[in-house]
């Protein structure tokens, strides 16, 4: 875990309330693998009081991404920083991805709304050349990163709520309907996802009721990012588990929802 203050590259608008930041962050970006975050202090005073984490979206040539919704006063805040500013950042935090054994299976990253940030990071590290991405939003407007993933190697897959782009309904439907009709076995698919829990606790229940292996990565509120004030447990078959310390990454069949 390193501090450090990393000067800001640039932070522009993404898409609708999405924004996009670039820091220089080269010992960062060494330490850090994909599922890891950041505990960032937005500003130098006392508002907001706490660091907001957020997932390590990409890391290139010592420049370190980070995908981000504004949402409320924090992140209001941390859109408002201009090239030049500096970002004081704690990190590599939490327990990553394992994409060990992934060569030679079917990989399948479901993203749902903003949870793509970490997953980009991931399909670039994975080395399987069957890599499919699903990507669901409530409607086209809201669809994040498919040209990203596209040139990280990975088959793209859309679905809306609405219909307006892609497969019309959930994003886990349109698993289900990839899982059932797939030629290949389903012993050797891998799942990795992120996104709202109601999705995440679908994607373990599809995993479970197809004998798949699966990792999600969860969202919650943090308090300290390090595990020190408990204010981010969740329950699992092995008791309360922080999410900033033993996750945010957990495998499918560990969490109870």
């Amino acid at each position: 875990m390193l501090q450090i203050k990393a000067r800001i590259i640039s932070n522009k608008w993404f898409k609708g309330n999405c924004w996009h930041c670039i820091v220089s962050a080269p010992s960062l970006g060494r330490a850090s693998k994909p599922g890891q975050f950041l505990n960032v202090k937005i500003s130098e005073g006392l508002k907001p009081f706490l660091r907001r984490p957020f997932s390590i979206h990409n890391i290139s040539g010592g420049k370190l991404e980070i995908l981000y919704d504004v949402v409320g006063e924090g992140t209001r805040v941390f859109s408002g920083k201009k090239s030049g500013n500096y970002l004081d950042l704690i990190g590599p935090l939490g327990k990553g991805f394992d994409y060990r054994g992934t060569r030679g299976k079917r990989v399948i990253l479901i993203a749902g709304g903003i949870g793509v940030a970490p997953l980009l990071f991931l399909s670039k590290e994975i080395k399987s050349r069957d890599k499919l991405v699903l990507i669901g939003a409530r409607t086209r407007d809201q669809v994040l990163c498919e040209k990203e993933f596209q040139n990280s190697g990975s088959g793209v897959m859309i679905s809306t709520d609405d219909g307006s782009l892609g497969f019309s309904g959930r994003v886990t439907d349109l698993l289900k309907n990839i899982i059932s009709t797939g030629k290949k076995g389903r012993g050797a698919i891998q799942l990795y996802a992120c996104g709202p829990g109601p999705m995440l606790k679908e994607v373990c229940n599809i995993a479970m009721a197809n004998n798949l292996q699966a990792q999600v990565s969860l969202e919650e509120h943090m308090g300290c990012g390090i595990g020190a004030c408990l204010g981010c447990v969740v329950k699992t078959k092995n008791g309360l588990k922080r999410v900033c310390k033993e996750g945010p990454v957990f495998d499918a069949k560990e969490l109870i929802w």
